[in-house]
């Protein structure tokens, strides 16, 4: 494992697998990530593929091939300065090569993560990167709403909301607010459910025993993005919950590489329930956190 820190917060990134980043805590407190170091699913590829929690690097939109290819291998780590690595993957089964660039901003929790795809095939291949972040167990994700508007002022629909098969839009797990959506975890209820955002903000929150984490991605206008125009998602089943984020679709020709960026950051808070705290409390971490 290799591990970054500022005084403020740590990182732990994963060398013999991945590319991954396995932990990211508070200086002197608990991994806000998930740790699933069991959970396994077959593959077209003749070998598993584990899921072991953290973050990591998929090809959306999803499917058996690519998406599934093994990433149990080490991968190489470039140390680009005292606070940022690089984590390089070999070409995977899949034929694409996967990068992973980590970098802790000199003090504050503060992050810069760059996911970067590159098609080694020798045909063209149409896909969207696809970051995939496992959070802590007992928490509830905070998805903003699009701005209220009166039905004078605009005509047109605000975005995309997308369900699965699966997906139960009375799910108590589900909080429909008119300023955001409440998604949460719960160990009693094992059955999965997902919800698919087309988020214009460009930001979700996850909050969890006394911690806030922030994540901000670009939306772009003009842009395809996958499932529907899904430039976020969110899954869970039982305690396992992820906060997910996806670039556009774009169609790389053999040696092209697509990049997609995340701002993080973390800090002490809670939900406190009402849309106007939540709106009080998120605000100025937001601008803490930055644009990537």
């Amino acid at each position: 494992m290799i591990e970054l820190g500022n005084g403020d917060a740590t990182l732990r990134l994963a060398d013999e697998f991945g590319p991954r980043v396995m932990a990211y805590a508070l200086a002197g407190g608990a991994n806000v990530l998930g740790e699933w170091p069991d959970m396994k699913a077959p593959t077209p590829f003749g070998e598993d593929w584990r899921l072991r929690g953290g973050h990591r690097l998929w090809a959306a939109p999803e499917a058996p091939d690519p998406t599934y290819a093994p990433d149990n291998g080490p991968v190489e780590p470039r140390r680009d300065s005292p606070r940022r690595v690089t984590l390089v993957q070999p070409v995977d089964r899949a034929g694409l090569r996967k990068t992973l660039s980590v970098a802790l901003d000199e003090r504050g929790s503060g992050v810069t993560l760059v996911h970067r795809i590159t098609n080694a095939r020798s045909a063209p291949v149409r896909l969207a990167p696809w970051a995939l972040t496992v959070m802590r167990g007992g928490g509830t994700a905070l998805i903003p709403q699009e701005p209220h508007r009166a039905h004078e002022d605009a005509f047109l629909p605000a975005r995309p909301m997308v369900f699965w098969h699966y997906t139960d839009p009375a799910d108590p797990r589900i909080g429909w607010g008119p300023r955001f959506i409440r998604f949460r975890s719960d160990p009693a209820r094992p059955e999965p459910t997902k919800l698919g955002v087309g988020n214009k903000q460009g930001w979700a929150a996850y909050a969890v025993d006394g911690l806030v984490f922030v994540k901000r991605f670009p939306w772009r206008d003009a842009a395809a993005y996958p499932d529907y125009g899904s430039s976020c998602e969110f899954y869970t089943a039982g305690a396992f919950l992820e906060v997910e984020t996806l670039g556009p679709l774009v169609t790389l020709a053999p040696g092209e590489s697509a990049e997609h960026a995340e701002r993080w950051g973390l800090f002490p808070g809670a939900d406190p329930g009402t849309d106007e705290a939540t709106a009080a409390l998120l605000a100025p971490l937001l601008e803490r956190v930055g644009a990537p």
